[in-house]
């Protein structure tokens, strides 16, 4: 029987340009180089199955109607998701592994783990089969 995996998404905050200033241009080749290798292994062994960096800018949008509009960056943005790798893993200890084998936690880069859920507790439709399932009432 084949084991059953789960969705799990890194997020990946403290990432953003200024944590990997002091380093010099060779160190930020091998950290880039280190990063490739662990997130291509995921990818190669099935555990990876998207990752992808977000842009430092950001625009919230709040308030009844999405009155409320501003732009980013803000300043603690350091706090910011600069990118995430969403994962099929057998559970929270193996998406904890991966995460504790990334290569720029040593630079202060702070990995989140969230377990995806396949519902809504509000009942809202998501995923990529939303468009062919049937909203769940309230």
């Amino acid at each position: 029987m084949k084991n059953a995996h789960s969705p799990y998404i890194l997020f990946f905050r403290n990432s953003g340009p200024d944590v990997f200033q002091p380093l010099s241009a060779e160190q930020r080749q091998q950290l880039v180089a280190r990063w490739n290798a662990w997130y291509e292994g995921l990818l190669a062994d099935g555990r990876a199955v998207d990752g992808q960096p977000l842009e430092l800018d950001t625009r919230l949008v709040s308030g009844p109607g999405g009155q409320r509009v501003v732009d980013g960056p803000f300043p603690e943005s350091k706090e910011a998701i600069g990118g995430y790798v969403l994962l099929q893993v057998s559970g929270l200890a193996e998406a904890t592994e991966i995460a504790q084998r990334h290569p720029a936690l040593e630079y202060g880069i702070v990995i989140e783990i969230r377990p995806m859920v396949g519902r809504c507790h509000l009942g809202v439709v998501s995923g990529p089969r939303a468009a062919t399932r049937r909203p769940v009432s309230v």
